[in-house]
């Protein structure tokens, strides 16, 4: 004969069932990324636990999903330009975190950067203080808050400074920063620049924010590009300007 459970117990099981999917609903954010650029990208987080293991392949057009606690606090890029064999070694054009598929570490710069904390009130920002390589932003879904799309949907390589300029085969493939070019002090926001007061907008800061005003473009861009939502999910999309994604 089979177990049977009373009516209060069942009750209670109902309740604790119940309360189980509630406290998963309120401690998972879903994250939709979305590749809209004409070429294949390999998409890059950190920590990547609850990301494919930090890394994969993302045709035009085609889009993912994933869960992620709601205490999670990491990073999102694009790759571009990846060759990978059968057992996830390569080597990328751009946003390289080395010879992996799956990403333990960040990526190489230049790259244009997601970032996010999740909490009660969850913290996140497209950050081009790195440099460019892809278009991408970050849209808050079902939120309550300020809950603005951050980002950048220009193309910084068609607008690069040439002597930020990163080429290959003859065409711009990912816009440096000045810090990386020149590494000084001043364009490095470091030593006696190290603060908000003394660390100011540069010349090529100001190519990069004139492009994109939601994303930071230097490092203490803080009132323009760091956002704020309460219980949202989020679609992170690559060159959104393009085309709409049309498969899963």
């Amino acid at each position: 004969m089979g177990f049977r459970l009373n009516l209060p117990s069942r009750i209670l099981l109902l309740h604790l069932t119940l309360l189980s999917v509630t406290t998963w609903s309120e401690s998972a954010r879903v994250f939709t990324i979305v590749n809209s650029c004409d070429q294949t990208i390999w998409p890059a987080i950190t920590p990547g636990e609850n990301f494919s293991g930090g890394g994969f392949k993302l045709k035009p057009g085609h889009s993912i999903v994933f869960k992620a606690p709601v205490d999670w606090s990491g990073r999102i890029w694009g790759r571009t330009g990846c060759k990978f064999d059968k057992t996830g070694t390569g080597s990328c054009e751009t946003g390289s975190c080395g010879s992996n598929l799956k990403c333990s570490t960040s990526g190489k710069q230049p790259a244009s950067l997601a970032e996010f904390t999740l909490s009660s009130v969850d913290f996140y920002d497209v950050s081009l203080v790195d440099g460019f390589n892809l278009p991408m932003t970050v849209n808050p879904v079902n939120g309550t808050g300020n809950c603005t799309v951050a980002g950048c949907v220009a193309d910084l390589t068609l607008r690069c400074p040439a002597e930020l300029a990163v080429k290959s085969k003859g065409r711009v493939i990912s816009c440096r920063s000045a810090c990386d070019v020149f590494d000084t002090d001043e364009y490095c926001c470091r030593g006696v620049y190290g603060n908000p007061s003394t660390c100011r907008p540069t010349h090529y800061s100001k190519i990069f924010k004139k492009a994109c005003p939601t994303a930071y473009s230097y490092a203490y861009d803080d009132p323009t590009s760091i956002f704020t939502c309460s219980g949202s999910d989020y679609v992170i999309s690559f060159c959104s300007y393009r085309k709409k994604p049309v498969g899963t």
